[in-house]
């Protein structure tokens, strides 16, 4: 599926059904819905790295649906290109956050202008028996 991951088809499960909607007998009849199961828990595919990221952030069974096209195989190709997706997605690391420290200009800029609006709302307020 990806430079990483390759899945043989026939660990897919592919399910076909009536769309909903519109669309006159034609979308009465055929079945152009696709629903595509991949079980990634009992996947011989995957490592087992892949495995337990695969299924701790998608579940053991991964499932994708596509009804946008009329086609039945415009939406097998929608279906595939969303499981490659959503496992690409999960497979990928994110960069670890390197925690960064305000620079010392950036500090005395905002104290800087925290003075100023204090300086705003004081000229604001109700001169007092002593002003």
């Amino acid at each position: 599926m990806s430079g990483s991951c390759s899945i043989a088809l026939d660990e897919l499960d592919w399910r076909f059904s009536a769309s909903g909607g519109p669309g006159g007998q034609h979308a009465n009849t055929a079945n152009t819905r696709v629903e595509l199961r991949f079980d990634a828990a009992s996947s011989p595919s995957l490592g087992p790295r892949q495995r337990e990221r695969i299924v701790e952030r998608l579940g053991p069974v991964v499932r994708v649906v596509a009804s946008d096209r009329r086609s039945q195989a415009r939406n097998r190709e929608l279906a595939l290109e969303r499981l490659r997706t959503r496992l690409a997605a999960a497979l990928r690391r994110d960069a670890p956050r390197v925690p960064t420290r305000p620079t010392a200009r950036a500090r005395a800029e905002r104290v800087e202008s925290k003075r100023r609006r204090g300086d705003v709302k004081r000229g604001r307020r109700r001169p007092g028996p002593e002003d």
